[in-house]
């Protein structure tokens, strides 16, 4: 053996083991940061997973693996369920989003996987434990928007209605778009805003809170003590509707691709 390659297999041999392992797991930590994280956008009622389209080519441009979660709003556990079902299909760091009730969805769906590492509410309920939707916002004067729902066809789900989801949903949108969506919109079940919620996944994990500073349906006082009360980051973003991710989908983007930064 020559004289350098008898040094070299010396000063392996004194490196200890805890000093390489460290190495390996700094290495695995910048990989990790390194690598564009998957985005699970979760969307609320009385719209779908078409709401979240311009926000997803902003974060598909930049590399990431989008998708959209098509929930049935048949009720909080069927929803979560089915979450949860897309969660279990994806591997790698996983950064998962919610609008609105999708809040709801992802405080629930994010509990014990491993490799969501943050997760993000867009002008969403963040409830703790044992909340429902009209507990999470307890405490602050209704939202205009609250005025608004009524009976959908099928007996037992509601929608807005569509005269005032223009004016009450997305006041910032191009009122010819918005009123195309609003007679596409989503009626949800009446139950799903009474179920309670179960273990928050905020507990464990980083959250981010954009808060729509326009919202009427709802409360942006609500939003930010929500946003306190999970000890969020917080954004806000001014004139925004509650369809923040539909008039605004370049500082939502911007958002969640900081949020998709935060590696446990």
């Amino acid at each position: 053996m020559g004289a350098g390659a008898a040094l070299a297999a010396a000063t392996l041999a004194a490196t200890p083991t805890l000093s390489i392992e460290k190495a390996v797991a700094a290495t695995t930590r910048r990989s990790a940061m390194q690598a564009q994280s998957t985005i699970v956008l979760v969307h609320g009622a009385f719209a779908d997973g078409s709401s979240w389209s311009k926000v997803s080519q902003r974060l598909q441009a930049a590399g990431h693996r989008v998708i959209a979660v098509q929930l049935g709003l048949t009720g909080l556990a069927d929803d979560i369920a089915l979450t949860r079902s897309v969660l279990a299909a994806e591997a790698g760091p996983t950064v998962l989003v919610g609008h609105s009730y999708g809040g709801m969805v992802i405080t629930g769906a994010g509990v014990g996987f491993p490799r969501v590492h943050t997760l993000v509410y867009v002008a969403a309920f963040a409830p703790d434990q044992g909340q429902a939707v009209p507990d999470a916002v307890a405490g602050f004067p209704a939202a205009p928007g609250n005025a608004h729902y009524i009976p959908d066809y099928r007996k037992g789900f509601l929608r807005v209605d569509p005269a005032a989801y223009p004016g009450v949903f997305m006041q910032d949108v191009n009122p010819m778009e918005a009123r195309a969506l609003a007679a596409t919109q989503k009626p949800a079940a009446a139950a799903a805003f009474g179920a309670k919620s179960g273990p928050p996944a905020w507990r464990t994990l980083p959250s981010w809170y954009l808060v729509s500073e326009d919202d009427r349906m709802i409360n942006p006082d609500a939003q930010r003590a929500m946003a306190k009360r999970i000890g969020a980051t917080t954004v806000s973003l001014r004139g925004a509707s509650h369809a923040s991710m539909i008039a605004h989908p370049g500082e939502v983007a911007d958002a969640i691709q900081n949020a998709s930064r935060v590696i446990r």
